[in-house]
């Protein structure tokens, strides 16, 4: 988890010195859209399978893919290669991430969920936040390539211990695969990724392409619904969407990938010319997010079993919401140290929900659905953290055309771009650097409030959320029978 979490930001930093040595520029942008791509579609359909077969199996598959990718990647001798290699390693990462968060549900009792969603929590966001970091630091002092290699002993000593701890679950019962709903599937979610990630860049958020796109989704999305409506075993069951803890922690994950990937998309752009930090800086920033993310994911998956989802899950977006407004505020002039409590307090609000959630769906999944159920909620997650990056850079550049008609003389706004591409334009027009960035911070401050605005539609779910987990004595006793029976079973193995 640690590692695939890593490789999902850890180019953000030393991608463009990447793009520079391998003579691609020109598509700088794919080897981050490879990977969220493959990852994203492998969620569902890597879950699924291993419903079917297990998850050991899957889990092992997965590493071998992320550890075969980024050996490739750093052995890398042109971009085509490099971003087919990104493509590998998001397959192999989208396999992991649901098969392990699976794999605690199939290992701990509703009791004990908790303590262990919570740390699994806490090591995502250690991992998404740290990887820009790292990226960093191992290109300016050792060398990219090593960015890549730095996971070859985490994938091996994983490899290691799960092929001789990790358990192996006998699947009595094999239903036909559904091949046509993973196609369908895959499709769908091609289509809605590239169009977040093409629009507004490659092509207007209204044109032509952009029609094109939205209705082959559509189509896509009603002949999905068809499809599983009509297999044996789907690979993501319709009934799934009458679970009411299931549509609840679907729905909040979508906003949590949103507000996630969101705050973390344009704040690196936000420190380094607003706060004057270097890129390494804004990098060391994202820390005081994690810092308070893993506080809360830890505390809320250890103290959920006493006080239930609902304080949780009320009190987290409320936090949330109250530092992205607080974030609002920031300007030029301001110190990074408000900008550093503001991004800790974020974290601590973000960390509330994320394992909360994931224990309530998985408490309320069938046993033989874990890995279905579990890979669709990080389906809508792994959704939301794609469409951020482009819902938030439209949002953004629409309020900076608003601010640089404002702030700028008639002649000088016709003259410079309307988007964040006015950026490269401080050197070249240091007399309106400070109008500039002033509309910047604005269009900023108010991409934070919207954030802010749709973090807190997580507190809507709270209602529908069960105030209690297990009844921890019944589920003691279940569990202390379950061991009798497995000793009782292994002294006749040894009379015999």
């Amino acid at each position: 988890m640690l590692a695939a979490c890593l490789d999902g930001t850890i180019v953000s930093t030393c991608g463009t010195i990447i793009a520079e040595d391998l003579g691609g520029l020109s598509l700088y942008s794919w080897m981050f859209t490879a990977y969220m791509l493959c990852e994203t579609i492998a969620i569902p359909i890597g879950g699924k399978l291993s419903d079917l077969y297990g998850r050991k199996p899957f889990f092992l598959l997965g590493m071998a893919m992320f550890l075969g990718g980024s050996i490739a990647a750093g052995l890398s001798n042109s971009m085509e290669m490099f971003i087919i290699c990104r493509a590998v390693q998001g397959a192999g990462g989208g396999i992991l991430i649901p098969v392990a968060t699976a794999a605690i549900a199939d290992l701990y009792s509703p009791v004990e969920r908790g303590k262990m969603q919570g740390i699994m929590g806490a090591v995502f966001g250690l991992g998404t936040a740290l990887g820009p970091v790292i990226g960093g630091f191992i290109t300016d002092y050792i060398s990219w390539h090593w960015v890549f290699y730095l996971n070859v002993p985490l994938a091996a000593m994983a490899l290691f211990f799960t092929s001789r701890q990790f358990p192996s679950i006998e699947v009595v019962h094999r239903k036909k695969i559904d091949y046509t709903g993973m196609s369908i599937l895959g499709l769908f979610l091609l289509d809605i990724l590239l169009f977040f990630s093409w629009a507004g860049n490659d092509f207007d958020w209204i044109s032509t392409e952009s029609g094109i796109m939205v209705a082959a989704a559509a189509a896509l999305l009603g002949l999905f619904v068809l499809v599983e409506f009509r297999a044996e075993d789907p690979v993501i069951a319709p009934r799934l969407f009458k679970n009411r803890t299931f549509v609840c922690g679907a729905f909040s994950m979508l906003v949590f990938g949103l507000a996630l990937t969101g705050a973390l998309a344009y704040l690196s752009m936000f420190s380094i010319f607003i706060f004057g930090l270097t890129s390494r800086e804004a990098g060391y920033l994202t820390i005081a997010m994690v810092a308070g993310l893993m506080i809360t994911a830890m505390s809320s998956g250890r103290y959920v079993q006493r006080t239930g989802y609902r304080p949780w899950v009320i009190a987290g977006p409320i936090i949330a919401c109250t530092a992205m407004m607080l974030m609002s505020t920031l300007g030029l002039g301001d110190s990074v140290w408000l900008l550093a409590a503001y991004m800790f307090l974020l974290g601590l609000g973000l960390g509330c929900v994320m394992s909360v959630l994931m224990v309530a769906v998985q408490n309320s999944a069938r046993p033989e659905e874990m890995g279905m159920t579990t890979s669709s909620v990080n389906l809508f997650r792994a959704i939301g953290g794609t469409v951020a990056t482009g819902v938030f850079s439209f949002l953004i550049n629409l309020r900076l055309d608003d601010e640089l008609r404002r702030n700028l003389a008639e002649g000088v706004y016709s003259i410079v771009p309307h988007n964040t591409d006015v950026l490269a334009y401080l050197s070249l027009m240091p007399e309106y650097a400070a109008q500039i960035l002033t509309s910047f911070a604005n269009s900023m401050d108010f991409a934070f409030m919207v954030g802010g605005a749709l973090v807190l539609l997580i507190v809507l779910v709270a209602p529908f959320l069960k105030g209690y987990l297990v009844n921890p004595e019944q589920e003691e006793l279940k569990t202390k029978t379950i061991v009798e029976v497995k000793d009782l079973r292994g002294s006749k193995k040894e009379s015999q």
